[in-house]
């Protein structure tokens, strides 16, 4: 095997907004690569504040095990303006969150990942990494269509033939719902990551971080206020099944 494909076969590009789900992947890469980046992405969202807990969270990791900082690699942005000009959804306006017609909530982006994605496979490309790692999730989610494993593995393919690439998409929370994924968080960091998540990470659509829940900070009422809090109640009763990923 040549140096650089061995050198791409132990790194990986984590799709890190220092929510709880992309910070539980970002822990669980480093328990898994030699070298690992982080991606972030700037669109206009409601919730920003989400961007100046990224570098709190980063820090934070790092320190958690040891090795981590060593193996803890660049941090990218990337500024998609466009995708929020062209989203009138409650994820990029002022506006109330509720469901629509078509059966999703307003807070669907479309074409927000698979933007994502494609993004991250470019850097990718540039940066000689093969591995891409993502929160999405089809168990706990709101019904984004981006999210579903289908969708994610037809960008995988549509990724390796548009860019002569053998990338590898990883979602090791695709069938975990928000219990697992905190147990998760747990197995490989320990109480120490849960309280990571818990005090510095961000999920409110709301972009609230003047209450503090047991949870972490929020407006408590959002739809994903209420996946994580919900989770973290099922988490500390012990009601979280052993999830494989």
């Amino acid at each position: 095997m040549k140096a650089e494909d061995a050198a791409a076969d132990d790194s990986a590009l984590v799709l890190f907004s220092a929510g709880q789900d992309s910070t539980t992947c970002l822990a669980y890469a480093l328990d898994r690569f030699h070298r690992v980046e982080t991606l972030g992405f700037e669109y206009g969202q409601r919730h920003s504040v989400e961007l100046e807990c990224r570098p709190r969270v980063r820090e934070a990791i790092a320190a958690l095990r040891s090795g981590w900082a060593a193996r803890l690699g660049e941090d990218h942005m990337v500024t998609l303006e466009a995708l929020g000009q062209i989203s009138d959804t409650a994820l990029t306006r002022a506006t109330t969150i509720e469901m629509e017609e078509n059966g999703l909530p307003n807070t669907f982006v479309p074409g927000r990942n698979l933007v994502f994605l494609t993004f991250a496979a470019a850097l990718a490309y540039r940066r000689g990494i093969r591995h891409i790692i993502g929160g999405m999730c089809e168990t706990d989610f709101s019904g984004y269509p981006d999210c579903r494993d289908d969708s994610i593995k037809a960008m995988q393919v549509a990724l390796n033939l548009g860019m002569d690439k053998r990338f590898v998409l990883h979602t090791p929370l695709m069938w975990l719902d928000k219990a697992q994924t905190w147990r998760l968080a747990q197995s490989i960091g320990g109480p120490r990551l849960v309280d990571v998540i818990v005090e510095d990470t961000h999920t409110c659509y709301m972009g609230e971080r003047g209450q503090r829940h047991e949870w972490g900070y929020g407006c408590g009422e959002c739809p994903a206020c209420k996946l994580r809090a919900d989770g973290f109640a099922r988490f500390r009763r012990g009601d979280a099944p052993v999830g494989g990923v």
